[in-house]
């Protein structure tokens, strides 16, 4: 989900988040979230409807309207609310099932709360009938599920619907030569899965909404983040562009650093997406965002070295991994960047789900290939040639501040996998130093 409030630890849960969410502008009602002010019978065929689409979140004593000069907050009583639910839950789902509730309360002696229900579709029995009709979400709608509609929920394994957003992301590899020899420093991937919507499971791509992307993500934080890791190894650059594997479901989008050296591309960045094939494929099926870095910019280094320009062995300073990896992560909450991948898959953009992974494939030891400046090795600790970064579930990357704790978490592990110490107090000197963020 994109609003972390859904994958937060009960103790993240706080009134504050809340109603921080509840103020937002952007964060209206959607497939995956909706406001009720009290309980009534629609708060239940809500619950069926996001069991039996993707999940989601619905929080009880929030207005679903905003009015002016009224506050949207106004609570309930958090364990009558939570009977009142449970309840109708059992009366009138067909199977009888209750999702998750979690009060939170507003700890101002007025004894109200906000009452969190968390309707998990990986878990619920589906379909989920009430009256005999499987209610379905759409576009922040409650409908009711078509004849093949219930027929596949009907036909559905366990688990079946189970739609890791975020996750499980697919090792990358490292390309080779003819003699087998590495091509590339390194390769950073990141990248998530999405539903997809009807019309988004059997249409082609439009060059269209294709170009569109490109476009939002040259105008991203991300090709300066890429500029900043050249480290002035490029000069001029092709910006994302069709290039490569395209096909009707599948849109390769690729930057370019340019160079006049042996290597002619120090940097790389590929933003692929990829669409379930329509033939012999579930309608479950999800579609893909990856998103590839290539950096050899040590490698143009080296070619300096051999034309005669002198120069110490080049490392990669952590604070331009840093912007890097902050680059990416806020390409991928971009609104622009959200709404075209949301409008090529055909789903609402508060489902366009965040990053969760991180994997790093290095052509060597990673303490060979940072810099030493502020680290030292661990005597015997072993070595690194990369790893999978996981995510806190818990952080919204949208918010700078839990962007950057993301950020820094990563670099952290990054360093303590290599045997190295002194991360921790490098990303902290990175940060006093750099301009404030935007």
């Amino acid at each position: 989900m994109n609003n972390s409030l859904f994958a937060a630890s009960a103790a993240d849960l706080t009134i504050e988040r809340i109603r921080a969410l509840a103020s937002r502008p952007d964060q209206v009602e959607s497939l995956t979230l909706e406001y009720k002010r009290e309980y009534s019978r629609g708060v239940v065929k809500s619950i069926a409807a996001m069991a039996n689409t993707y999940g989601g979140m619905i929080l009880v004593g929030i207005n679903d309207k905003v009015e002016p000069g009224v506050d949207r907050v106004v609570g309930v009583d958090a364990q009558e609310e939570i009977d009142k639910i449970a309840s109708g839950c059992r009366e009138k789902l067909d199977p009888p099932w209750e999702p998750t509730f979690i009060p939170v309360p507003f700890n101002d002696g007025t004894g109200r709360s906000v009452v969190v229900i968390r309707v998990d579709a990986n878990v619920a029995p589906r379909p989920l009938l009430i009256d005999l009709q499987a209610p379905i979400r759409l576009s922040g709608q409650n409908s009711i599920a078509d004849r093949d509609r219930l027929l596949k929920l009907a036909r559905e394994e366990p688990s079946a619907g189970v739609l890791p957003m975020g996750q499980n992301v697919m090792s990358p590899n490292l390309e080779r030569d003819s003699e087998g020899n590495y091509t590339a420093d390194f390769i950073l991937r990141t990248g998530f899965n999405l539903p997809m919507g009807e019309a988004g499971a059997w249409r082609p791509l439009s060059e269209k909404t294709v170009t569109a992307l490109a476009q939002a993500l040259n105008n991203s934080a991300f090709p300066d983040a890429l500029y900043t890791l050249g480290h002035g190894s490029f000069s001029s650059f092709m910006g994302f562009r069709q290039h490569g594997y395209n096909r009707s479901r599948t849109a390769r989008l690729v930057y370019q650093g340019l160079s006049s050296s042996p290597v002619p591309h120090p940097v790389e960045a590929v933003v692929t997406v990829a669409l379930p094939e329509v033939y012999g494929s579930s309608t479950a099926a999800p579609a893909t965002v990856t998103i590839d870095v290539i950096s050899r910019v040590r490698r143009y280094a080296d070619t300096l070295d051999k034309v005669g320009v002198p120069g110490e062995e080049y490392r990669y300073p952590v604070p331009r991994l840093l912007d890097l990896l902050e680059g990416i992560l806020k390409t991928t909450v971009d609104p622009k960047v959200v709404e075209e991948i949301a409008r090529i898959t055909d789903i609402d953009p508060a489902l366009v789900a965040q990053p969760r992974e991180l994997h790093l494939v290095a052509d060597r030891q990673v303490k060979e290939l940072l810099s030493s400046s502020g680290l030292e090795e661990i005597p015997e600790a072993g070595a690194s040639a990369g790893g999978v970064f996981r995510a806190n579930p818990a952080l919204d990357l949208r918010d700078i501040a839990d962007r950057q704790e993301q950020v820094d978490d990563w670099l952290r592990q990054l360093g303590l996998d290599a045997g190295l110490t002194g991360m921790e107090s490098l990303v902290e000197r990175s940060r006093a130093t750099a301009p404030t963020p935007v």
